[in-house]
């Protein structure tokens, strides 16, 4: 993310609250949403970056949490009109030519995820198919539960830079 762009001016002028909610499309966090909108203005995508990068990383595992609430299960696409749907479902587009028995095997994978570390799997879908993303899944059940927070901050991190890219392309 670099340079600067009418969307990023759009951004920085934003009223705080707006700003926090247009930055909660990117990442479910209030409390991120509330430290990058008020380290706003930007001069630019990259310091952007920095700041919303800092602020994840410095989440409290509650916040972090809260994050991973606004996201569905790999391979359960939601319904809803929003900015983070439409965007969850282009994310998560590697599941839609997977066959049954992968599917199957995500569900199943997604079950076993959430009853082992109690929360749903989260990963950076795109650019992946639906077999990559359950190797993926089986590979991190093995995860003791400090390597996973890791893992979750790491993928979370990688959502966020994308949508936040995305919040900034439009017009």
């Amino acid at each position: 993310m670099t340079g600067t762009s009418l969307a990023l001016e759009w951004l920085n002028a934003l009223p705080a609250h707006d700003a926090e909610h247009e930055l909660r499309t990117c990442c479910a966090s209030a409390a991120w949403a509330g430290v990058v909108g008020a380290a706003r203005p930007f001069a630019d995508a990259g310091a952007l970056a920095t700041t919303a990068a800092a602020a994840l990383e410095a989440l409290e595992w509650p916040d972090v949490e809260e994050a991973l609430s606004a996201h569905p299960r790999i391979g359960d696409r939601p319904e809803g009109a929003g900015r983070e749907s439409a965007w969850s479902r282009a994310e998560q587009s590697g599941v839609d030519d997977a066959g049954q028995e992968v599917v199957e095997a995500l569900h199943t994978g997604n079950i076993a995820y959430e009853q082992r570390f109690g929360r749903v799997f989260l990963i950076y879908a795109t650019g992946r198919s639906a077999g990559e993303m359950l190797a993926a899944l089986r590979e991190r059940l093995g995860n003791d539960e400090e390597t996973e927070r890791r893992a979750v901050r790491a993928e979370l991190m990688k959502i966020v830079q994308l949508r936040l890219t995305k919040l900034l392309e439009r017009p």
